[in-house]
């Protein structure tokens, strides 16, 4: 059975709103016959990538804490979920220091995994951090999974976001959508494969 991963960057886990639209997301996957596992980031200390290139020898990050916990799950998922709260206008330090290390240690392809972010705020700030989240996709020829809108819900509490309907309504919209997106990239793998990969070409500016 296909699986999702989520992954909650906001420090007030289960009670906040970021959960609360991971919720939603995850619930509607369930409804599409997909399993799903929320992992709480927020609310740990996670210190940030040192470039010390070690886990190009290790096959993961030589800081052995949630980072190489997560990574088994990430490479068994079809897809990944990131949700976080705007922290002057961009993603939680936390989040952005576990992604940074995720994706950068982890030896396995990404390739074809559908990724998609969710993003909560009480007011502003949600565009700077959708548009942040979506780059760790789209470095890794990751396809984005969208909705009707930007995928982002607002309020201060579990309450407000679920008076947020067209909020609520994106969460849902992208549930189905990623549904869609991971039956339809399984069924293709199985028919014609993935698409040819290339190895990766470095060019630098300064000579």
């Amino acid at each position: 059975m296909s699986n999702v991963l989520l992954i909650n960057g906001s420090p007030h886990g289960k009670d906040g709103c970021t959960q609360t639209a991971l919720e939603v997301v995850a619930g509607t996957l369930n409804d599409e016959g997909i399993d799903t596992r929320i992992v709480h980031v927020g609310n740990k200390d996670i210190r940030g990538c040192i470039a010390c290139y070690k886990c190009a020898e290790k096959g993961s990050c030589v800081f052995d804490d949630l980072v190489n916990e997560t990574a088994p799950l990430l490479e068994q998922a079809d897809g990944v979920v990131v949700g976080s709260p705007v922290y002057y206008a961009s993603a939680n330090g936390t989040l952005t220091n576990f992604l940074d290390r995720l994706f950068f240690s982890t030896p396995f392809s990404k390739r074809m995994k559908v990724g998609a972010a969710v993003v909560s705020a009480r007011r502003a700030g949600t565009t700077a951090t959708f548009d942040q989240l979506n780059k760790y996709f789209t470095i890794n020829e990751m396809p984005v999974a969208s909705s009707r809108y930007w995928n982002m819900v607002h309020g201060y509490s579990r309450e407000d976001v679920m008076r947020d309907e067209e909020g609520v309504q994106c969460m849902r919209i992208l549930g189905r959508n990623m549904a869609f997106l991971i039956r339809a990239i399984a069924a293709e793998r199985e028919r014609n494969g993935l698409p040819a990969a290339e190895e990766v070409t470095y060019t630098n500016f300064i000579r």
